[in-house]
């Protein structure tokens, strides 16, 4: 029953949105740089600091990892925060460096639950972003969770106001058959919805979701 709720979700919003060709970027490192460099802002500004990178010619793991922070603070203005995000791709690289050579291939060998506790691990590193790195660059089965996707399953009944991130990804994961493709074209349209329907104060006139009955309980 909530797979099949879900599913439904899936389809009202693809119907109206389409495909929304996530996860942007060329390249497994520049698509790690847009995970970290994409919280608490907009992909618009995270796009304008990659660009910096590109036009410096050191969007590369060898050449961030050797460059000075403040120097890469510089480049990644546009972004916010500049300063911290600087601080937590230079975490990531040191971790990358440290432990496998710097090489992203050999992060292909660990299994999604111990390349997720390893990100995890790394100082600036968080679940939404974990789990991004997980699905977009490494293609793995893994639900990205966040605010868009909270908000709108828990005002269709579907989630307890109290869920957490892990019940929720969990909700997920263990209600739906693990396809990449499908997790990370639902993350995107979530996100969607979010931003033009399933807002603070919703705008539930024209949503993809307005005619959903709510007949499930909730979950948790």
């Amino acid at each position: 029953m909530v797979g099949q709720r879900l599913k439904e979700i899936y389809e009202l919003l693809f119907s109206s949105y389409g495909a929304q060709h996530w996860w942007p970027g060329d390249g497994r490192f520049e698509m790690i740089a847009g995970a970290i460099l994409v919280q608490n802002t907009n992909w618009g500004n995270t796009e304008l600091a990659i660009e910096n990178l590109k036009a410096a010619g050191c969007l590369d793991a060898k050449k961030v990892f050797a460059m000075d922070t403040s120097e890469l603070a510089g480049l990644i203005r546009p972004a916010g925060y500049y300063n911290v995000k600087a601080g937590r791709l230079k975490n990531f690289l040191g971790w990358l460096f440290e432990n496998y050579d710097g090489d992203l291939s050999r992060l292909e060998g660990l299994d999604s639950y111990s390349l997720r506790e390893e990100l995890l691990g790394v100082k600036g590193i968080g679940r939404e972003t974990a789990d991004s790195i997980l699905l977009y660059a490494f293609q793995r089965p893994v639900f990205v969770v966040d605010s868009y996707t909270c908000r709108v399953l828990f005002r269709h009944r579907l989630i307890d106001a109290e869920a957490g991130y892990e019940q929720v990804r969990e909700f997920f994961e263990s209600n739906l058959a693990a396809d990449v493709a499908l997790f990370n074209e639902f993350h995107a349209l979530f996100v969607r919805v979010g931003k033009e329907h399933c807002k603070v104060r919703p705008k539930c006139a024209g949503c993809p979701l307005e005619s959903l009955e709510h007949e499930v309980e909730m979950e948790f």
